[in-house]
């Protein structure tokens, strides 16, 4: 079992000095903290992002590193065990530019960079990674998939640590199949282990099993092995730029994600309204 777990903080809406030197720890009390739509959020850069995975390895505490965006804020308002996988997360950083731009419509201080997609931040830890000797755990995608991201990144990270195993396993507690899943993981004891298996299947396994899982800092990616591998179409750099992901992927796969982009972000207008309300009686 992990020697311990770093839960979240309440957040309170206090907004925090970013850190300069982030490289003797404290690294959760340098990053500046949000409330919007209802949820905490984090101006995480890739800088912090790092920091906060090398002192979760250092420290050994179970440190559960999440992420927001619109899908995900959505769901957190309809589904108490996501509530629960946040409240158990002392991060969540933004991965969605639509956050950018309302939390500066808000008045808080965001910028391009506090938006991170792993397809960006990942790949430039690895050399560290390396260095250190961490040892990475993919879980999740289809058949395969997991297998050839983890060798894709060996063949580009020499002495690169990482093992892998697919999603697609019965995610009930006690199954036979999710029990040789957690053996795998608790025999290679990973430093970071990676969940690739889609909101809200992956943070439902992550709340069900929490203290089940050998290891130290746990992420929660969604499609991030589809990208790497090319099974999913990696949008220019541009179009990031722009915040227009989600077009990309409406007009690619519209039967699987019309609803996400077409419907849910509806939802979470009164919960924008109620935000530009209290800015504005301030």
């Amino acid at each position: 079992m992990p020697t311990g777990s770093r839960l979240a903080s309440g957040g309170r809406g206090d907004q925090r000095p970013e850190a300069g030197t982030l490289s003797d720890g404290g690294v959760r009390e340098q990053i500046p903290t949000f409330r919007m739509l209802g949820v905490r959020v984090d101006g995480l850069t890739t800088e912090t992002l790092y920091a906060a995975i090398a002192e979760g390895i250092r420290d050994g505490q179970q440190t559960i590193i999440g992420n927001h965006n619109l899908h995900s804020i959505y769901l957190y308002h309809h589904d108490a065990k996501m509530r629960r996988f946040y409240s158990h997360a002392p991060y969540a950083f933004i991965d969605g530019m639509p956050l950018i731009w309302l939390g500066r419509l808000l008045g808080y201080p965001l910028r391009p960079e506090h938006r991170m997609t792993s397809i960006d931040w990942l790949r430039p830890m690895l050399p560290t990674a390396v260095s250190q000797g961490w040892r990475l755990f993919f879980l999740g995608s289809r058949p395969g998939v997991a297998d050839r991201s983890a060798a894709i990144l060996r063949s580009e990270f020499p002495g690169l640590e990482i093992e892998s195993m697919h999603g697609f396993f019965d995610q009930r507690p006690g199954s036979e199949s999710g029990e040789a899943v957690l053996a795998k993981i608790r025999a290679y004891r990973p430093d970071i282990l990676c969940l690739g298996m889609g909101m809200p299947r992956q943070e439902h396994w992550i709340e069900d099993h929490l203290q089940l899982v050998e290891a130290k800092v746990i992420l929660n990616l969604g499609g991030f092995m589809d990208l790497l591998t090319g099974e999913l179409p990696l949008p220019p750099r541009w179009i990031s730029r722009l915040g227009l992901e989600w077009l990309m992927r409406l007009l690619s796969r519209p039967h699987r994600v019309w609803r996400r982009y077409l419907l849910e972000p509806w939802f979470l207008l009164p919960h924008l309204a109620r935000d530009v309300r209290s800015r504005l009686v301030r």
